[in-house]
């Protein structure tokens, strides 16, 4: 169990909550086929009602708690983010929260990219402070493919210069590597981010959800990832930063910058994990393989109080216990419900 600094909100294993991901919005105009795969999310698939989903207000409310609480960082994601009608709005709202010492919350969003370019000036005068840009792909038939929208890769590095000559950085790019679908590029991904300053990503295929049909034997190691780049650059390990740290970050030994691997199915990072969730419709999930959350939208449109949705809210994490990732290999595949990450984001 680790030890939680004092004052700090722990959960059932000593771990603090510092970490609050919303998600704005379970709609996405891409269909990743490892995330909203179009056999499910088609043309009859029904999205949420806009009055399921939580209000301007209500997000706001939560944020503003949950900082009370000991949040230090916020992220919104989707479904894609900047499909939320007035989302520079929310930004802004978020962006003027301060923690208890006075200090301004680390604002920051996930998002494909796609609109990012028309946006990014607005939202960085609103407030963000950092984007992570989805790109499993630099083969624009590939990229094509994976996005399912025929959307080409060129909008997304495109929309990378933009968030970096706007100021929305460091710029973090998140790849999701899938053995035999675009494992060949893991060095051209490198060599196109080295230099650039941004922060190059690779994850593991996780089993997120229940429809992306994942199989372990398509997961490739993050080692193998790691071994791979340091053979062509080498390489040399950063110390994490901050406790609950997801990547295992390494840096070029000739100052071209560095790249991260998150390792969720090779290497769980479960005994740090300082995030919740909140789905677009206001349900509080404590894992990202949670398959059931906590009403939160049901309390706040019932008329509870400030300090009523604190208490609410620090009693449900302290009754935390999920380590999904640390126990995934013991668990009977396909016997345990998981929300798709289309509701919760990454």
């Amino acid at each position: 169990m680790k030890a939680q600094a004092a004052g700090s909100l722990g959960d059932a294993r000593g771990r603090p909550l510092h970490d609050l991901r919303i998600s704005v919005t379970d709609r996405c105009n891409f269909r990743c086929v490892y995330c909203m795969p179009k056999e499910i999310f088609g043309r009859d698939f029904v999205f949420r009602e806009r009055s399921e989903l939580l209000s301007f207000e209500e997000i706001e409310r939560l944020a503003r708690i949950s900082v009370s609480l000991g949040v230090t960082k916020l992220r919104l994601t989707g479904g894609e983010p900047l499909l939320r009608r007035g989302i520079v709005d929310l930004v802004s709202m978020l962006s003027k929260l301060k923690t208890p010492e006075g200090q301004p919350v680390d604002l920051a969003m996930t998002t494909n990219g796609s609109a990012l370019p028309v946006m990014a000036q607005k939202l960085k005068d609103a407030g963000l402070r950092r984007v992570t840009i989805s790109l499993d792909s630099l083969d624009d038939e590939k990229f094509k493919a994976i996005n399912d929208v025929d959307f080409p890769v060129s909008r997304v590095l495109h929309a990378i210069d933009v968030a970096q000559e706007v100021g929305l950085g460091p710029v973090k790019i998140n790849t999701v590597v899938k053995r035999g679908v675009n494992d060949s590029e893991i060095l051209s991904l490198a060599e196109h981010f080295r230099g650039t300053g941004a922060i190059l990503r690779f994850i593991e295929y996780m089993d997120v959800g229940t429809t992306n049909g994942w199989k372990l034997d398509e997961v490739l190691p993050s080692s193998e990832v790691v071994a791979m780049v340091n053979k062509r650059w080498a390489l040399e390990p950063v110390s994490k930063t901050e406790p609950g740290e997801t990547a295992n970050r390494w840096r070029y030994t000739d100052g071209a910058g560095e790249i991260g691997v998150i390792s969720s199915v090779t290497n769980a990072f479960c005994g740090n994990c300082s995030r919740a969730r909140v789905s677009a419709e206001g349900q509080l999930y404590t894992c990202l393989f949670a398959g059931s959350g906590y009403d939160l939208r049901a309390l706040m449109r019932d008329g509870i109080s400030d300090e009523e949705l604190a208490n609410a809210l620090a009693g449900h994490w302290r009754k935390r216990n999920d380590n999904y990732s640390e126990l995934r290999a013991a668990l009977t595949p396909g016997n345990r419900k998981r929300i798709e990450m289309s509701y919760i984001g990454g």
